[in-house]
C-alpha cells in the first residue's frame, strides 16, 4: 500500500511546484478587491493592505475647529460690469463687413476696433420725406447762391454785412444738405466698447436688424462675475467669499470674492454680486456666460465641527450620509453622520464623528462597493 501512495504524493507535489512556477501576471485591482476585501457580518470591512494600496485608500485624522456658517445660493455667470461690453444697433439697418471683416466668436478685439458696419435703412415714408427735404434744400441753395452772386456784383454799393450774411446762409444750407444726404445713406461703424473676447455674435452679413438689438457681447475672460439671488435679506449682511464646484474633481473649484448686494427686490430676492478670483496657477476657469452655478457662501456666523473632503461622504442603502473610519490596520467601519456644506471642496461634520478618528479621504466610494 505504501508503494502505491509514494508515487502519487510525488506526482501531486510536482504538480503543485509546476503550477506555482507559472506566470499569470498581476491581477487587476477589481479582482484583488473582489478576492481579498470582504464585508463582515457586523457591516464592517476587512481590506488587506495590498488591496488598500490597489484602491489608493487615503486617510487622515479628524480635527475639530471653528468654521464660518455656509449658505447655498444659485447663481449664474455674467460679464464683469466694469470690464464687459455690449454692442447694440442705434437704428434699423443692414449689416455689412468692416475693414477687417465681420468679428467672429472667440476673436480677441481691442477697444475701438470696428466689428461690423451698419448701413442705416429707412421705411418708404421716411425715405420720401428725406428726399423731399433734400430737394427743398437744393432749391434754397440755388436761390441763395444767385442772391450771393448779385451781391458780389454790387460790392461797394451794398453794406458789407449783407454780403457776409448771405455767404453764411449759403454755407448753412450746404451743411444741412450734406448732413441730410449722409443720413439718407449712412454707414455706422460698430466699434468694440472694451477690449476682450467676442462672447456672443448675433449677426450675419446682409442681416437686417432693428434699433436697440444686441449684436455683439464682449467679455474679458480674466474678469468674470457671478450673480446670485438671496431670498432672505437678513443674510446679505456679513457675506464673505464663496466657492463653486465646476466638476467632480477638486481641480474644478473656483473661488469668488463678494462685491456687494442690491437693495431692490428682483423676483422676490436681492441680487448679490461676486467676482471670480483668478486661480494662482494663472489658468483661466472654464466658464461660460449664463452658466448656472451652485455657490457655497461664507457668512459672519461661525460654528464648530470637523471638516472632511467632499469625497469622504458616501450614501448607504437608506440614502443616508455616511463615511468610512479606519479603525484597525485592515478594518474599516461605516458611520452615519450629519453634515453641512462648508465649501466646494469640504463638508462640515457636526454629528457622528469624534476628533482623532481616522477618516477615509480617498477611495471611500470604492470601499462602499465591497460586498
Amino acid at each position: 500500500m505504501k508503494i502505491v501512495l509514494i508515487p502519487l504524493l510525488l506526482i501531486f507535489s510536482l504538480g503543485l511546484q509546476a503550477h506555482d512556477g507559472e506566470d499569470h501576471g498581476a491581477a487587476p485591482a477589481a479582482l484583488i478587491a473582489g478576492d481579498g476585501a470582504q464585508r463582515l457580518t457586523d457591516g464592517s470591512l476587512f481590506v488587506p493592505k495590498p488591496v488598500q494600496r490597489s484602491l489608493a485608500i487615503r486617510t487622515q485624522s479628524a480635527q475639530s475647529g471653528e468654521y464660518p456658517r455656509i449658505i447655498e445660493m444659485s447663481g449664474r455667470v455674467i460679464a464683469d460690469p466694469g470690464s464687459g461690453g455690449r454692442v447694440q444697433a442705434t437704428q434699423a439697418g443692414l449689416i455689412e463687413a468692416g475693414p477687417g471683416g465681420l468679428a467672429q466668436l472667440g476673436q480677441r478685439v481691442s477697444k475701438g476696433q470696428v466689428l461690423a458696419v451698419l448701413h442705416a435703412t429707412l421705411d418708404q415714408a421716411s425715405q420720401a420725406d428725406r428726399q423731399a427735404a433734400l430737394i427743398e434744400l437744393a432749391a434754397q441753395i440755388d436761390v441763395q447762391d444767385k442772391r450771393l452772386a448779385r451781391l458780389n456784383q454790387l460790392e461797394g454799393s451794398v453794406p458789407r454785412k449783407d454780403l457776409e450774411q448771405a455767404r453764411i446762409e449759403l454755407q448753412s444750407l450746404q451743411a444741412r444738405q450734406a448732413g441730410l444726404a449722409r443720413a439718407v445713406d449712412a454707414r455706422i461703424a460698430l466699434r468694440a466698447p472694451v477690449s476682450g473676447v467676442v462672447a456672443a455674435s448675433q449677426v450675419l452679413i446682409g442681416q437686417v436688424v432693428e434699433a436697440r438689438e444686441t449684436l455683439f457681447e464682449i467679455v474679458d475672460p480674466r474678469r468674470l462675475a457671478v450673480e446670485a439671488l438671496a431670498f432672505d435679506p437678513q443674510v446679505v449682511n456679513g457675506l464673505g467669499r464663496a466657492s463653486a464646484r465646476l466638476g467632480d474633481t477638486a481641480d474644478g473649484v473656483i473661488t469668488l470674492d463678494f462685491l456687494g448686494a442690491g437693495r431692490s427686490l428682483r423676483e422676490q430676492a436681492l441680487p448679490v454680486l461676486f467676482r471670480v478670483r483668478p486661480p494662482a496657477s494663472g489658468a483661466l476657469p472654464n466658464l461660460a456666460l449664463g452658466q448656472s452655478l451652485k455657490l457655497q457662501v461664507e457668512t459672519a456666523q461661525r460654528h464648530s465641527g470637523i471638516a472632511v473632503p467632499v469625497e469622504s461622504i458616501v450614501r448607504n442603502a437608506a440614502n443616508e450620509n455616511m463615511l468610512w473610519l479606519h479603525t484597525q490596520a485592515e478594518r474599516f467601519v461605516a458611520r452615519r453622520v450629519k453634515t453641512q456644506p462648508l465649501d466646494a471642496k469640504r463638508v462640515l461634520v457636526i454629528e457622528g464623528l469624534q476628533a482623532g478618528e481616522r477618516v477615509v479621504t480617498q477611495g471611500a466610494s470604492l470601499l462602499n462597493q465591497v460586498r
